[in-house]
């Protein structure tokens, strides 16, 4: 499934540089994840990038967009078309 920040997030901005999907955006006060972007990072990397480089802990997976790790990879793929 695709993540979400909650409002714990301090704007740091650690996790936007990292996502290979360019799925997280500054948000008002928070920063933002768009869940028709995120793959978690499958396809890219080993897990997600986002969760490892935030202090606050905030990335979590998000309950809306319940997705297994196939429909993950076919819209990294997607992505890059």
């Amino acid at each position: 499934m695709a993540l979400t920040i909650t409002d714990d997030c301090t704007a740091c901005d650690a996790c936007r540089p990292v996502c290979p999907n360019e799925a997280i955006a500054t948000g008002d006060p928070s920063y933002t994840i768009d869940p028709s972007r995120c793959t978690e990072c499958v396809g890219a990397e080993d897990e997600p990038q986002c969760q490892l480089v935030c202090p606050a802990d905030c990335i979590i997976p998000d309950p809306k967009h319940p997705e297994s790790r196939d429909q993950l990879l076919q819209k990294y793929q997607a992505l890059r078309g």
